[in-house]
């Protein structure tokens, strides 16, 4: 589905980060990327977005270059990028607005999708149920906990059925429980194979328990896709096994060997 080749990145006057970089995602695939602040997690995500531009190569998905973002592909901000002067169920409902403002023009919404009104309200409502916020739809984000804005953020970007999921930090700010049942969600949700997954986060538990396979990355510019195979993820019980604890040690040993 992904196909990264020979790209380059690098912020003004600065040293790359990505520099003759590859890196291939099959759809369905659940991956997680870590590594230290700095290493360009955040900044691989915007690529994959359309939201930056590599200075050389080409990211592919679909089989077509990505020069702008894509209607497909939904991005979970770190920091939720929430309307403030919306409500809850106003900014969960902003990509299907929007969406519907343009019409299905392939490049604000899939040439395929034709939503009305009430179908729109009625998968905003959905999601909204599904992670446990529908009764806060009324509320301001600044009424709202950083976990339930984390929710709202979530909710939006669900809303518009991506087939590509990208999380940055997506459950640093919730409760272990709910956090454990967001995380199971978000599996489920690509179960079928249909939903390709790519979670950033600095917290090995999270990317052992929900990458099938985990992209390394290091400070000081990455050249090669350092990729973790962790097949056993994505089950319910894996946390609780010894195989899991394994893996999380042997993810940290790697970690301090590439700061």
């Amino acid at each position: 589905m992904i196909d990264i080749q020979d790209i380059r990145f690098a912020y003004a006057n600065e040293p790359p980060i990505f520099d003759e970089f590859s890196w291939q995602i099959a759809r369905g695939d659940a991956w997680a990327v870590i590594g230290p602040s700095g290493c360009g997690k955040t900044s691989l995500l915007y690529l994959l977005a359309g939201l930056y531009l590599p200075q050389k190569g080409q990211i592919r998905i679909e089989n077509k270059p990505v020069t702008a973002p894509r209607p497909r592909s939904g991005l979970v901000l770190q920091d939720h990028g929430l309307l403030p002067w919306a409500s809850v169920y106003q900014n969960a409902r902003l990509g299907l607005t929007v969406r519907g403002f343009y019409g299905s023009d392939g490049r604000h919404a899939p040439i395929d999708e034709e939503l009305t009104m009430p179908e729109a309200d009625q998968r905003v409502q959905y999601w909204l149920q599904k992670l446990s916020i529908q009764h806060l739809r009324s509320q301001y984000p600044s009424h709202l906990s950083r976990g339930q804005r984390q929710r709202t953020a979530i909710a939006r970007t669900l809303a518009m059925q991506p087939d590509l999921l990208m999380l940055d930090e997506p459950f640093s700010a919730l409760d272990a429980p709910t956090r454990q049942d967001l995380q199971q969600l978000i599996l489920n949700l690509g179960a079928d194979g249909k939903l390709t997954i790519i979670i950033v986060t600095h917290d090995i538990e999270v990317a052992v328990s929900m990458g099938r396979r985990i992209l390394a990355l290091n400070l000081g510019g990455n050249r090669h896709a350092r990729i973790i195979e962790n097949d056993d993820a994505c089950q319910p019980e894996y946390r609780y096994q010894r195989q899991f604890r394994d893996q999380c040690d042997y993810l940290h040993t790697i970690l301090g060997d590439l700061i």
